[in-house]
């Protein structure tokens, strides 16, 4: 039978309701009816004291699972309709077979979408009328002369009307666990997805505010000198054009992953190694940055590397967009297991960079959703003294030293100092 497609809404991204897996399931309601009709001619061979089987009683071994066309739509109607056509097809004394069938499926059913009252009803109705028509009604009932019904088989009628009941429970709780299950495989998907969106949002917030803050000022600097210092405005465009191109090509890394997510990406993400350059972005853009390192190097892991790398552009980036202070200071200082960043400004905040200070960006929301990802921490905010601080902190659960023996300091890149922690 033919599924309708599952999952959330297009539109709303909410979950849809389980549709129906067919509007009528005629399919099978025909094969039962075929069955129900060859298996008792063939059953009344064995049975010629019943009465034969006629136009009436053909049509109610159709009736039953005709009735079972709604039984998706309608269960409690298809439940009790089939429980009503076995007991006037018993009534009428045809021969035993498989009519119970039309029953068996409506009762599975009903259960299934939560009619347990009515199928356990349905059984229980039908059982009380075989007991009537087998002890007391036969004898104005067809067949004639038919005598009563002996009462040992009758326990095992109701174990068999109990091993129904015991079966469509326990398909019930079999579908209500698929269901459970499939609910929750299709929120980890849909928490995954919102994961990986939220990351690539991230990563092209940073690289695009970085880069287009660096071409805003130069921009504004190659504008303000193009008559009377030509070429420091010939200086501005070119940190400019290096600053577009750079960000295109972040832009583009990020692009290529999710066209080919199974990929490993063309080139490395960025890291720490590229602070010294990251720095000198920052000074184009007229900003003098120190960068002071304490403690022993270490190894970063990739995801510590590149949010560490991430927080220091964001915070050089609201420096150069929020702050009227043209320095920065770049402290790292590198703990036992961890790595903390701490990136000062002395101020006064433009207009705008108030509201940063109460409000907080995107910017900072991303440095924090990068540092808790790792399980770290990003405190941002003014400073008692003025001016601005953002300190991160990023646990490192395995890292090493690089290249260098434990306890040797590294050598720092040119243009940075070296403070080691007492």
């Amino acid at each position: 039978m033919r599924e309708f497609p599952r999952g959330p809404h297009p539109w709303t991204g909410q979950a849809a309701a389980l549709p129906w897996r067919s509007a009528l399931p005629w399919r099978s309601s025909l094969a039962l009816a075929v069955v129900q009709l060859v298996g008792t001619q063939a059953a009344a061979h064995s049975q010629p004291e019943r009465v034969g089987l006629g136009l009436l009683g053909r049509a109610l071994l159709v009736a039953g699972p005709a009735l079972l066309l709604a039984r998706h739509r309608h269960p409690r109607l298809a439940v009790l309709g089939t429980a009503a056509v076995t007991a006037l097809y018993l009534g009428a004394g045809y021969p035993y077979g498989p009519v119970f069938l039309s029953l068996v499926v409506a009762c599975f059913a009903a259960v299934a979408a939560g009619r347990r009252v009515a199928a356990w009803s349905a059984l229980a109705g039908l059982w009380a009328v075989h007991l009537l028509i087998a002890h007391w009604l036969h004898r104005w009932l067809p067949p004639a002369g038919d005598g009563p019904a002996a009462w040992g088989p009758e326990a095992a009628v109701a174990a068999w009307a109990v091993a129904i009941v015991a079966a469509s429970e326990l398909v019930r709780v079999r579908r209500e666990q698929w269901a459970r299950e499939r609910a929750e495989r299709e929120a980890a998907e849909r928490r995954r997805a919102d994961e990986e969106r939220l990351r690539i949002a991230r990563e092209l917030h940073d690289v695009l505010a970085h880069s287009i803050s660096v071409i805003n000022v130069q921009a504004g600097v190659g504008l303000a000198l193009l008559d009377q210092d030509p070429e420091q405005a010939r200086t501005a465009l070119t940190t400019i054009k290096a600053a577009g191109k750079e960000a295109l090509g972040e832009v583009r890394q990020v692009l290529d992953t999710l066209r080919a997510p199974g990929a490993a990406p063309r080139s490395p993400a960025p890291g720490l190694d590229r602070l010294a350059e990251l720095t000198g972005q920052a000074r184009d853009a007229g900003l003098a940055v120190t960068v002071e390192t304490e403690g022993v190097r270490t190894a970063l892991p990739p995801g510590a590397d590149l949010a560490a790398f991430r927080i220091v552009q964001e915070a050089l980036t609201n420096v150069v967009r929020h702050s009227g202070s043209r320095t920065a200071r770049v402290l790292l200082r590198y703990a036992p297991g961890a790595l903390e960043l701490r990136v000062d400004d002395d101020g006064p905040a433009t207009a705008d960079g108030m509201t940063r200070g109460m409000t907080g960006g995107n910017g900072l929301a991303g440095m924090r959703e990068r540092a808790a990802a790792l399980g770290g921490t990003v405190a941002a905010g003014p400073r008692p003294d003025g001016g601005f601080r953002v300190h991160a902190r990023l646990p490192l659960a395995a890292a090493t030293v690089t290249g260098t023996p434990p306890g040797t300091p590294r050598q720092p890149p040119p243009g940075e100092a070296t403070r080691e922690a007492p």
